[in-house]
């Protein structure tokens, strides 16, 4: 079994991987990858659409009023961010806030999946329409959604998807936050459920050997800065 340290690591590995990504056409308009940010090991996710314009320009999730929203319902249920990881379907912004495209999230899928299986989180939380559809894997949308928990398998992890009202749709909809808030407040009762059972025995977490020109964008293993650094905020990500 994976230490956290370990699983941090191997999670590192992956944003070496992703913070340079051509997969698809977004790599030409995006300014950031916005691979998520929290704690490695949480137990809680959220996983929403995709950056917006602030997203992608600070390269961390939900940092807009949405974002300030999401804070204080955490801070309702006694959490912060720091004690959940906060990612999106897609790492890179459509231009124009536009719709993910199929081969979109098709490239960008394995990144997502390959969190869950690190992080190894008790609870997932979708955040909108787009991402419940997506991860259940079904046309249903979050209206009839919203609020009802049931385990599924993303990648090869099982865990409960718990379907929300995106943060953004409730800032100027005071029955949408109502709903938003009630939710979340179920979600401590989900945390202290055991974990579901897993579909299959998962492989020991190997954890890549990082080259030395790999540490230095992560700020770890430097004395010295080397050749353009990263923003700060993708420093410390998890």
């Amino acid at each position: 079994m994976a230490t956290p340290a370990q699983r941090r690591e191997a999670l590192k590995a992956v944003w070496l991987e992703a913070k340079d990504c051509t997969r698809c056409p977004l790599a030409e308009t995006r300014t950031t990858v916005v691979f998520g940010n929290g704690d490695a090991n949480a137990d809680l996710m959220f996983v929403g659409e995709a950056p917006g314009a602030n997203e992608d320009r600070e390269g961390l999730p939900f940092v807009g009023q949405a974002g300030k929203l999401l804070d204080k319902l955490l801070a309702e249920i006694g959490l912060d961010r720091g004690q959940v990881f906060v990612a999106n379907v897609l790492k890179c912004r459509p231009p124009g806030n536009r719709d993910p495209q199929p081969g979109e999230i098709e490239s960008c899928e394995p990144y997502l999946f390959r969190q869950v299986e690190l992080i190894e989180p008790l609870v997932v939380c979708t955040l909108g329409n787009f991402a419940t559809k997506l991860l259940r894997g079904d046309s249903t949308g979050i209206t009839r959604l919203h609020g009802q928990a049931e385990v599924r398998t993303l990648g090869s992890r099982a865990v409960r998807l718990f379907p929300l009202f995106h943060p953004a749709a409730a800032l100027y909809t005071p029955r949408t936050l109502e709903t938003l808030r009630a939710d979340f407040h179920r979600i401590p009762e989900l945390l202290a459920q055991p974990a579901p059972d897993q579909p299959a025995a998962a492989p020991e977490l190997e954890v890549p050997e990082i080259e030395p020109e790999a540490l230095a964008a992560t700020g770890e293993g430097e004395t010295e800065p080397r050749g353009e650094p990263e923003p700060a905020a993708q420093l410390d990500l998890f």
